[in-house]
């Protein structure tokens, strides 16, 4: 993994590369971001950088030398990894165990190297299982950085999930944390970082790493999976920043949401509410990810009316049918409604990531929405 196959996100990019190329590099460091955005394959970019042997003042890794092509595989002897893991040891010998699940973990971040949690439990087959980083690996972590480097003047300690440390393990690092030997360095992973001990996170620099803008998602769906523009930019508007998520919408059918949420609000207007009981019907016959997407277009639209009642058109995201559908609903709608509106289809949303019945949820957000219209 190397910055470049890492689109957009320039900002942070130039912020780690300064530091080493002025050998000013935090020995610990958080990464924070939200789910899906690429804190993961920027900390694996970074580490392929750190040990490349041509970069000299260039600005990403050449690509080409043996620590680049070790990188690109993610066998480095001096890149170590820490990941959660769930209770599926089926193997007597614990070596045997360990090397099972590190070939399981390198072929995740080949194949899926935009993946999440779920994705990397699905891998390996612990899916519907809680997955953890057990107190014994705040030994492993310091038994393998007692160790001189084999082949890089720096060692990388990737771990990843650190919110899901079993606080005995999450304590057992701290010291090291610290105080690592010399030219060591941390990188946390973190979607939670509010669930990590106060004494981690003080003892870490905080590198803030955003989800991608629609732009730069929308190009590299273009350039990196031939996608044809316009499918591209739904895609992304949909995807919210997340290029796992757009890589899932992808294998979908493009689905008419506008057509659906455009039907569906004038039912709710109309009080028709036989309708909406068949509409909660095909809600739920839904998978999850297409429930998830018909939500999260729902509140978007809710956005874009917003900025257009409030005269701030020029930076909707909506264009053609769905810019039209936007300007004769916003003549109907105030700040309050929509406001109202967006909070009901977020609590929804919310409810639904929950694993609630959606036939339940999707009902009662329609009366309520329908209720809201027609005071």
């Amino acid at each position: 993994m190397k910055f470049s196959d890492i689109p957009g996100l320039q900002d942070v990019k130039q912020l780690l590369t300064d530091a080493a190329r002025s050998n000013h590099i935090a020995h610990a460091q958080l990464f924070v971001g939200a789910e899906g955005a690429l804190s993961l394959p920027m900390a694996l970019a970074y580490a392929t950088y750190l040990h490349c042997e041509n970069r000299k003042d260039a600005d990403d890794a050449c690509g080409t030398c043996a620590a680049c092509s070790k990188n690109a595989k993610f066998i480095h002897p001096d890149t170590h990894f820490v990941f959660p893991l769930s209770n599926v040891k089926g193997d007597k010998d614990e070596d045997r165990f360990k090397a099972d699940i590190l070939k399981s973990w390198r072929a995740f971040l080949i194949e899926q190297p935009f993946g999440n949690l779920d994705d990397w439990a699905n891998s390996y087959g612990g899916e519907d299982k809680q997955a953890l980083i057990s107190r014994e690996e705040s030994r492993e972590i310091i038994k393998k950085l007692s160790l001189k480097p084999f082949e890089s003047p720096h060692k990388v300690m990737i771990i990843w999930q650190p919110e899901l440390m079993h606080t005995s393990a999450a304590n057992g690092i701290l010291k090291i944390l610290e105080e690592p030997p010399p030219q060591t360095f941390f990188i946390l992973v973190s979607n939670a970082a509010d669930r990590l001990l106060p004494t981690i996170i003080s003892r870490t620099q905080i590198v803030t790493i955003p989800l991608l803008d629609d732009n730069a998602l929308t190009g590299y769906l273009m350039q990196r999976h031939n996608v044809e523009p316009e499918r591209a930019a739904k895609v992304a508007q949909l995807a919210d920043g997340s290029i796992n998520m757009a890589l899932r919408l992808l294998e979908k059918p493009d689905d008419n949401n506008n057509q659906w949420f455009a039907d569906w609000l004038r039912a709710c207007f109309r009080r028709s509410y036989y309708t909406l009981v068949g509409d909660a019907e095909g809600f739920h016959a839904l998978d999850k990810l297409n429930q998830r997407n018909r939500m999260t277009y729902g509140i978007n639209m809710m956005r874009e009316t917003l900025l257009h009642i409030s005269g701030a058109g020029t930076i909707n995201r909506t264009r053609g049918d769905e810019l039209k559908f936007v300007q004769d609903f916003s003549k109907v709608m105030t700040l309050e409604k929509v406001e109202r509106t967006f909070k009901l289809m977020n609590d929804a949303s919310y409810h639904l990531e929950r694993n609630g019945s959606a036939k339940m949820i999707f009902l009662d957000l329609s009366l309520k929405v329908s209720k809201t219209l027609n005071p």
